[in-house]
């Protein structure tokens, strides 16, 4: 099984949570909700989870093999190091030059709807 795609959202301003990621594998299946956590050791990948009770989690979907983990892992950690260090160069050179994000259009309630799209059953995310 092979890694063929692998998409960043990082998150701002969330503690340690750096990420939310899906990750495709041979083109043909996606697991969503990955995410890259900032531990006491560095950056490491927490694969999708639920609570079962208590405050406790548990995975539900992960790798069995621990090389495959250690590829996945390798992987989505070198892709949001590409997505995180592009924007971190665009934030210098915006604060370089002096400046700031334009604030986005306010939507209406007539076109919020519309611009809302579920991705759970296509080949985007």
């Amino acid at each position: 099984m092979e890694i063929t795609r692998v998409e960043i959202r990082p998150m701002k301003d969330e503690g340690n949570l750096k990420s939310f990621c899906s990750v495709v594998f041979d083109d043909v299946f996606i697991i969503h909700s990955v995410k890259v956590i900032e531990g006491s050791n560095g950056l490491f990948v927490a694969m999708p989870s639920r609570e079962v009770g208590d405050g406790e989690y548990r995975d539900t979907a992960h790798p069995i093999d621990n090389d495959f983990r250690l590829k996945l892992e390798d992987k989505v950690l070198e892709k949001y190091r590409e997505v995180v260090g592009e924007e971190s160069e665009l934030e210098e050179e915006e604060e370089e030059v002096g400046l700031e994000e334009e604030p986005e259009p306010e939507s209406t309630e007539d076109d919020s709807e519309d611009e809302i799209e579920d991705l759970s059953f296509t080949d985007k995310f």
